[in-house]
Formats: C-alpha cells, sequence, structure tokens
C-alpha cells in the first residue's frame, strides 16, 4: 500500500496502518538514531518517541514530502534535543563527568563493531552534530541532499557544505586511525625482534 494512503488511514484512527508504518520505518530510525546517538539503548527509546509522536502527531503530516522525511525530521530533532540534555547533564561536576563517562563507554560499544567498523563509529562520534547528521542521512540512509535539506530545515548548500566538510573530517579521523595503527604494528614488529 502507498505510504500517502497508509498515512490518510493513521489520521482516521487505523492502528493496522500505524504497525504496518513502524513495520517499514523501524530498524531505519533505530539504526539512523544510533548511528547519530552512540548508544544503541538510546536510540531504541528515541525511535518509540518517534513512533509516539508520528500516531498522535498523524494530523500534522502534509502528504506534501515524502513520509520518510517527516519521520527522519522527528527522530533527527529528538536527536538533538536528546544530545543537548545529555551534554548538559555530563557536566554536572567532575565526578558526575568520570561516572558518565565510564558508563557511556561502556554503552556505546556494540559486541559486532570490529576494526573498520569500530573506528568507523569512532570517526563517526568524533564529528560534531551539525556534521554528522547530514554525513548519515546521505551516505547510510540514502537520502538526496535536497531530502536532508527538507528533512534539517536548512537551505541546500549548507547541506552540502556540512556533508562535504563531515566527509572530510571522516576521511582525516579514519587516516589518523590507519596510520596509529600501522605505527604500533611495527613497533611490535620491532619489539619482537629484540
Amino acid at each position: 500500500m502507498e505510504e500517502q494512503e497508509l498515512m490518510r488511514q493513521v489520521q482516521a484512527g487505523d492502528e493496522m496502518a500505524f504497525s504496518e508504518i513502524v513495520k517499514r520505518y523501524k530498524d531505519k530510525i533505530v539504526n539512523f538514531l544510533w548511528q547519530i546517538t552512540g548508544n544503541y539503548q538510546v536510540a531504541v527509546e528515541l525511535s518509540q518517541e518517534t513512533f509516539m509522536r508520528v500516531y498522535f502527531k498523524a494530523d500534522k503530516y502534509k502528504p506534501v514530502a515524502p513520509l520518510s522525511s517527516w519521520i527522519y525530521t522527528i527522530a533527527s530533532n529528538l536527536a538533538k534535543t536528546e544530545m543537548k540534555k545529555s551534554h548538559r547533564v555530563t557536566m554536572v561536576s567532575l565526578d558526575d563527568e568520570n561516572y558518565r563517562y565510564s558508563e557511556k563507554a561502556s554503552s556505546n560499544e556494540n559486541p559486532e563493531d570490529t576494526g573498520l567498523s569500530k573506528k568507523l563509529r569512532q570517526a563517526l562520534d568524533s564529528l560534531h552534530p551539525r556534521y554528522r547528521v547530514p554525513v548519515i542521512l546521505k551516505d547510510l540512509e540514502g537520502f538526496s541532499q535536497e531530502e536532508i535539506a527538507e528533512i534539517l530545515k536548512k537551505p541546500l548548500g549548507t547541506i552540502k557544505a556540512r556533508i562535504s566538510r563531515g566527509r572530510n573530517h571522516l576521511k582525516k579521523e579514519l587516516e589518523i586511525s590507519k596510520s596509529e595503527t600501522k605505527f604500533r604494528g611495527e613497533k611490535e614488529i620491532g619489539n619482537a625482534g629484540t
């Protein structure tokens, strides 16, 4: 069934249509939010909030833009709010900061992350959200730059610049990581010969 028709049914109170929308977008939204927040549990919670807003604010949806853009806009806004909130919380005191840092380090780890995937995750985490979100939407979620501009409510030129700067930063971070890995490997080989 077409998404516009599904939304019309959701607006009329059809819970089965809403379930179909959740089924189509749940995994994509969780992944998107995980890429932004770096924390899977937070991503799951934010995705639930995203779909609650989709349901309860369905009457606000206008079929001018694709449904996916509207859902990603909601998710992106929730992620920005969460990141601002978590940033304020971590700056309470040095003791809290140390506790939250160790808590964050353990909660961000994904047991399936290895090698390049882990380095990419770390490089993405090092990006400022103003660059991370457009890069994730473009390179991981496959949105066009025009769609990203619509989702983030920013001019197209701004989005193009942020994607470019974000990619350049990622490239530098991955090159630094690669050279550090190579240096450690050479150092281990040098130590093995002594």
